[in-house]
């Protein structure tokens, strides 16, 4: 029997749709009538980098189960973000447990001021300019949820997205010229001379009686 012939690889990859970014993977146990159960839990984000993305944390034995565990449940969440310019429509301030992340709009070239778990996310749902800050708890995975919240509740602006025209002078429309004949024109400017107000004479010094 002749053996089925390979594929060969040429060292070219599919884009992915999807980017996946872990936020922290941590060590999780729980305690049963027979003792102690280790596990992973994986907190992970997705995005495109056009405007989508979705959260979502994973528990399994070992490492790579949790992850894409999470993979899968973060494609399930998958929401739709209003992007103008590289940045986000308006401010937002969202509370999740004790963590609070506050999200503010930046002119171009500012790039992202975010530290920790809110950079990855915004990186990731393709924000490239933004302001932020986070108060409270440090904990990356309440901070993903609060952004994660922040973003989903941003309010279209349709005002944003219509560009001002430039108008060259190429573009300009030549202003139409009304053609008149001569004895209307001297009807307008008889009733231009009518309207108009008569100009003041000038002032004249009485003259001195003679001597």
């Amino acid at each position: 029997m002749s053996k089925p012939e390979r594929k060969q690889f040429n060292g070219k990859r599919e884009p992915k749709e999807f980017e996946e970014e872990v936020i922290q993977i941590d060590r999780v146990t729980r305690v049963v009538k027979g003792g102690r159960r280790l596990r992973f839990r994986a907190t992970v984000v997705v995005g495109d980098k056009k405007g989508r993305i979705g959260y979502g944390i994973g528990k399994s034995v070992e490492v790579p189960n949790a992850i894409s565990k999470a993979v899968s449940k973060a494609r399930k969440n998958m929401i739709k973000i209003p992007i103008y310019n590289g940045t986000i429509p308006h401010t937002i301030q969202i509370k999740f447990k004790a963590s609070i992340v506050l999200l503010k709009p930046a002119s171009e070239g500012t790039g992202i001021i975010a530290g920790g778990a809110v950079r990855k996310v915004v990186e990731i749902c393709g924000i490239k300019n933004i302001l932020s800050k986070t108060i409270g708890s440090s904990n990356r995975v309440n901070n993903t949820k609060a952004a994660y919240v922040a973003l989903s509740r941003l309010r279209e602006r349709p005002e944003l997205e219509k560009k001002k025209a430039v108008v060259t002078g190429e573009d300009r429309a030549a202003p139409e010229v009304k053609q008149i004949n001569k004895s209307e024109a001297k009807e307008m400017a008889k009733a231009g001379q009518t309207h108009s107000k008569p100009a003041a004479k000038p002032a004249t010094t009485p003259k001195k009686p003679k001597a």
